[in-house]
C-alpha cells in the first residue's frame, strides 16, 4: 500500500520549534494534510513522544517514536523505533552523553513537554539542541541494539549533515536510508545516492509545514514495524 509520510517533525521540546507545535495541533495538522504516517524527532529527546501517540489514537495517523540525535562529529541522524521503550533508552543514553548545560530560553527558546491536553507539564531544562559525544559509529551500535533505524537527515544541507561534516557517507557504517531537506528536488539526488533509499521530510518546525513534501512509501502494511524494515533496506 502507498502511504503519506512526514518523518522528521519537531514538537515545543525543540528550542527552535514553535510553541504552538503541541500534540493536539501536530495531530490534526497531519490529518489536514491527509497524512498517514508521522514520526516525532525532537532534538535529543523523546519527552513529547507518548502524548502525540496518545492524541492519534482513534485516528487513521500512525504515530512513529523517534528523536533526531545529534553525534559528536555535529551530523543530526534521525532515530526511528519500534515502540517507547526502545527510544525512551536511547534518551537516556543520549542524556548521559550530552553536555551539562542549562537551556537559556531566552536565547535558544523554551523547551516544553506537554502532556496529551497540550498543557504545559514542565520546561527541560537540559540544553537539547547541542552536539552529544557519541560518534556516528557509536550511534550506529545503539541504535541497531535498539531495534531502530537511523537515517541521516537533510544530507543536502551545508551544515550539520553527514556530507558536509564529513565529506562521505563511511563505507563501515550500514546504512539503508538517507533524507533529503525540503529545499530540494528528491528527484534530483536519486542517480547521485541510487545505493540508497531516499526519502524527504518536512523537519517541521512550524505547524505549517508539516505534510509539505507530500511523499508517499510503498509499505506492505500500515505499521511501525513495516516502515522500520522498510527503511532499513534500500
Amino acid at each position: 500500500m502507498k502511504l503519506k509520510y512526514d518523518l522528521h517533525i519537531h514538537t515545543a521540546l525543540s528550542p527552535c520549534g514553535a510553541e504552538d507545535m503541541t500534540p493536539n495541533n501536530i495531530v490534526n495538522m497531519a490529518l489536514l494534510s491527509d497524512l498517514d504516517i508521522i514520526a516525532i524527532t525532537d532534538h535529543n529527546s523523546c519527552e513529547n513522544v507518548e502524548a502525540v501517540i496518545e492524541v492519534a489514537k482513534g485516528t487513521t495517523l500512525l504515530v512513529i517514536p523517534g528523536i533526531e540525535i545529534e553525534t559528536k562529529e555535529e551530523i543530526h541522524v534521525v532515530c526511528l523505533f519500534s515502540d517507547m521503550d526502545s527510544v525512551c533508552n536511547v534518551q537516556d543514553m543520549v542524556y548521559m552523553h550530552l553536555p551539562e548545560l542549562k537551556n537559556k530560553p531566552t536565547i535558544f527558546g523554551r523547551q516544553l513537554v506537554l502532556n496529551n491536553a497540550d498543557t504545559v507539564i514542565r520546561q527541560e531544562e537540559k540544553l537539547l539542541s547541542f552536539a552529544t559525544d557519541l560518534s556516528i559509529n557509536q550511534l550506529v551500535a545503539i541504535v541497531e541494539a535498539h531495534n531502530g533505524v537511523m537515517i541521516p537527515a537533510h544530507i543536502d544541507r551545508p551544515s550539520n549533515s553527514i556530507i558536509s561534516n564529513l565529506g562521505m557517507i563511511p563505507d563501515d557504517i550500514q546504512l539503508g536510508t538517507l533524507e533529503i531537506s525540503r529545499h530540494q528536488s528528491l528527484e534530483a539526488y536519486q542517480h547521485v545516492y541510487s545505493n540508497y533509499r531516499l526519502i524527504q521530510n518536512s523537519d517541521a518546525h512550524d505547524l505549517g509545514f508539516i505534510g509539505i513534501c507530500n511523499q508517499t512509501i510503498e509499505l506492505p502494511e500500515k505499521t511501525t514495524i513495516a516502515l522500520i524494515r522498510a527503511l532499513k533496506t534500500s
